[in-house]
């Protein structure tokens, strides 16, 4: 069940929609060659913990019987992974890519976002990839403003990342996002059977969803590793992942894991 937030809970949430914008921009100071994922993650958990944020990520359950909670508070996927990577104490190299995700609770409310990092130059190829994702994130949150249900947003974003010879990941998919970190509704990027019936949903007022496109240079196929989290594209090719957590308000869409603007200051503060 969908729950629709108040224009007073979508403020609510803007709090911890900054505070992922903050976590950014630490990561986007500390992603370099030589750095290692474990020392950004760092990083971002001492700043939530500043802020007397709860992560999202750290201890999140695995429901398959005997696996291991996740163990940090960023998911850090490098290269040919698409989601859900472990930090780790290797370094970054040039030419790498970091999918970085997190997310973190303040007041009550949660918040979401993933960028892909380029550590250093990376090649032109890469650097398509990862323009396209960042594009059909943004074409999503125009087409918020237009559209009057999901299936109709989801359509084209799966044809613009067909359309520049890339693929769709559809193992994943966004989310409803609220006082839980995954509510109701689903968010695919792509249109399947059950989005085409019963699973699709209206663009509305109060409506606070993660748009999330995670897309590979090629094969959508993934395959996740022996630590029981980290997912893979199957045929070792590289892959990108943006995300926003996104509000409807009765003004338009509204990021409320962007930068803040100058009225917004204080909300980054204790």
């Amino acid at each position: 069940m969908i729950q629709l937030k108040s224009e007073r809970e979508i403020r609510l949430m803007r709090r911890s929609g900054l505070a992922v914008w903050k976590a950014h921009q630490i990561a986007t100071e500390m992603v370099r060659p030589g750095a290692t994922t474990r020392e950004i993650d760092a990083a971002i958990a001492a700043y939530f913990k500043s802020r007397g944020g709860t992560p999202l990520f750290l201890n999140y359950p695995n429901h398959d019987e005997g696996k291991p909670a996740f163990p940090a508070v960023t998911c850090m996927s490098k290269n040919d992974a698409v989601v859900h990577g472990i930090p780790d104490d290797v370094p970054l190299k040039e030419g790498d890519i970091l999918s970085l995700d997190t997310g973190v609770r303040i007041g009550g409310w949660c918040g979401d976002a993933a960028y892909t990092y380029k550590v250093g130059e990376v090649a032109p190829d890469v650097q398509r990839l990862l323009d396209c994702t960042q594009a059909v994130l943004d074409l999503a949150f125009d087409l918020l403003c237009v559209k009057t249900r999901w299936s109709q947003v989801a359509s084209t974003m799966e044809r613009y990342v067909k359309d520049h010879g890339f693929s769709s990941v559809e193992n994943f998919v966004g989310h409803g996002i609220g006082r839980k970190m995954h509510e109701d509704p689903q968010v695919p990027n792509f249109v399947s059977r059950s989005l085409r019936g019963r699973g699709d949903f209206r663009i509305e007022p109060g409506l606070v969803i993660a748009v999330e496109p995670m897309v590979n240079m090629g094969s959508k196929q993934v395959k996740m590793l022996r630590d029981h989290w980290t997912q893979v594209t199957i045929d070792g090719k590289p892959s990108a992942h943006f995300e926003h957590t996104i509000a409807i308000t009765r003004d338009g869409p509204k990021r409320l894991t962007e930068a803040p603007a100058d009225d917004e200051l204080e909300l980054l503060e204790d």
